[in-house]
């Protein structure tokens, strides 16, 4: 599985953005699908997942109400809409997947994860 991030950028405050994970080698639709970000010297964050098999999202509390995780079979991605960004939200995005069927906070640890994008820098500006 290969999974390719995307739509990163620089923003100011109060702008959107909106993430693409693609991947290749594996229909999205049978995995849990999370972002998760990092600034340098910090752990992994979680940002937002949905469910294997379903289109159950969950968010971290710091992005609820903002950021929106939605997948799309057809084109076998899935995508993080990100509004009124924040300083704070600036960090490399990494999107992830698991193979195991994952709910609630399971789906927040990122060692529950099995395939890893590269990475999306985001960076907002106040």
């Amino acid at each position: 599985v290969q999974l390719q991030a995307s739509g990163g950028g620089s923003v100011q405050t109060g702008d959107s953005l909106r993430l693409s994970c693609a991947a290749s080698g594996r229909a999205f639709s049978r995995d849990s699908v999370g972002w998760f970000r990092q600034t340098p010297g910090k752990e992994r964050e979680f940002v937002a997942a949905i469910a294997r098999g379903g289109d159950f999202p969950f968010y971290g509390d710091s992005v609820k109400v903002r950021f929106s995780i939605s997948r799309d079979g057809a084109k076998n991605t899935v995508t993080l809409q990100m509004n009124s960004l924040k300083p704070e939200d600036t960090a490399v995005y990494y999107c992830a997947v698991s193979q195991s069927t994952l709910w609630g906070t399971a789906l927040t640890r990122a060692s529950n994860y099995d395939y890893w994008g590269q990475g999306t820098q985001v960076t907002v500006s106040s």
